[in-house]
């Protein structure tokens, strides 16, 4: 995460292969907090109210399925529908994207 930016998702993709036969995306969303360690005189960041989730695709990367959405991550209020198809089609982006 940047000194701009507070917020992070971290993205991992694994694709098909021998052992595993579905593209598998695991998703962290967490919030950067900033504190100071006034014994060794310096500054702290640290991950906190971090969320994992892990999207599946059957279909190498076409569309993806993510269960037991239990976060409002899209900040509206409540945890529904909206919240998983985000987180869906935020592992759809990622496994397209082949060049870091």
């Amino acid at each position: 995460m940047s000194f701009f930016n507070q917020r992070g998702i971290f993205l991992q993709l694994m694709q098909p292969g021998p052992s595993e036969p579905n593209t598998l995306v695991s998703l962290q969303l967490a919030r950067k907090e900033l504190s100071w360690d006034a014994e060794n005189q310096q500054q702290v960041e640290a991950l906190v109210d971090s969320v994992f989730f892990n999207a599946v695709s059957t279909d190498r990367g076409n569309s993806f399925s993510i269960s037991g959405v239990g976060k409002d991550v899209d900040g509206d209020g409540d945890i529904d529908a909206d919240d998983k198809a985000k987180l869906e089609a935020l592992a759809k982006a990622f496994a397209a994207i082949v060049s870091p």
